[in-house]
């Protein structure tokens, strides 16, 4: 069994940051996030933040290994951002899983590069490419068309831009939960309500959604075959049938409807 790390982050916008480039002072975090978004808007057209401009404030992952599957957010809810991405930058370190996302490429991995580079965060098995260990050369996490790192989304799409399509989508389509009442344009405001327990949680059903996708994805590649597929939802199964979270529960109740 390859060890698989299935991961997804939520952010907000780094309100720090943004009064520093913006000469901004004496203003709330909401105000300043709004003058990101405005100045944003009137450079590209767009309000969305360029993505050194985000912070990171949970990262969700769902592990697979020959010990089992279990799904959790790192660190607690008080973690601060560095914590959490040397948590996330630790496991790549010791145990060298195959990584699976939905856009990571395009997002949340260049997100924790900035954020990691800001906060001093070393993690040389990340980076390798070939220098000391050699089978790195030809397959590493950081090239696009290695399978060290497996972003769903580009993938799928044959790394086409305009073929893309959104995990929400993708699930529903194939039968899992998808989105439950929480998307990633209300992560700011749930933020600025003390709802990082609400974020946390949310960012685990995006890798649980993530995850059933990568199986039926293996399924199609021919890595498993119809008693694997269901032998491994049912790994998924049981793990949230035990689960004393409601989220997680809630997540198996739709899912099994």
């Amino acid at each position: 069994m390859v060890r698989c790390l299935v991961f997804d982050i939520e952010t907000v916008p780094d309100t720090s940051l943004g009064a520093r480039l913006l000469g901004l002072e004496g203003i709330s975090d909401e105000d300043v996030a709004r003058a990101m978004s405005f100045h944003q808007m009137q450079e590209r057209g767009s309000d969305f933040l360029p993505l050194y401009q985000h912070r990171v404030v949970a990262i969700a992952a769902a592990w697979r290994s020959a010990d089992g599957f279990k799904v959790w957010s790192l660190g607690e809810e008080d973690s601060d951002e560095k914590e959490l991405i040397q948590r996330f930058y630790d496991g790549i370190d010791r145990y060298t899983p195959e990584l699976v996302s939905w856009n990571g490429s395009g997002f949340d991995l260049p997100v924790l590069h900035y954020r990691a580079l800001l906060h001093g965060v070393q993690s040389p098995r990340y980076w390798e490419m070939g220098d000391e260990d050699r089978s790195f050369r030809y397959n590493n996490y950081l090239s696009r068309f290695h399978w060290r790192h497996i972003d769903l989304m580009d993938v799928l799409a044959g790394f086409q831009n305009r073929a893309r399509a959104p995990l929400d989508a993708v699930a529903t389509m194939l039968g899992f939960p998808g989105k439950m009442g929480m998307a990633g344009n209300k992560v700011w405001d749930c933020f600025l309500n003390d709802g990082i327990r609400d974020i946390r949680h949310y960012c685990e059903t995006d890798v649980l959604n993530t995850y059933l996708v990568y199986l039926r994805f293996q399924y199609m590649r021919g890595h498993l075959d119809d008693a694997d597929l269901e032998r491994e939802y049912q790994c998924v199964r049981e793990v949230l049938a035990a689960a004393d979270e409601t989220h997680l529960l809630e997540f198996l109740r739709v899912w099994q409807s």
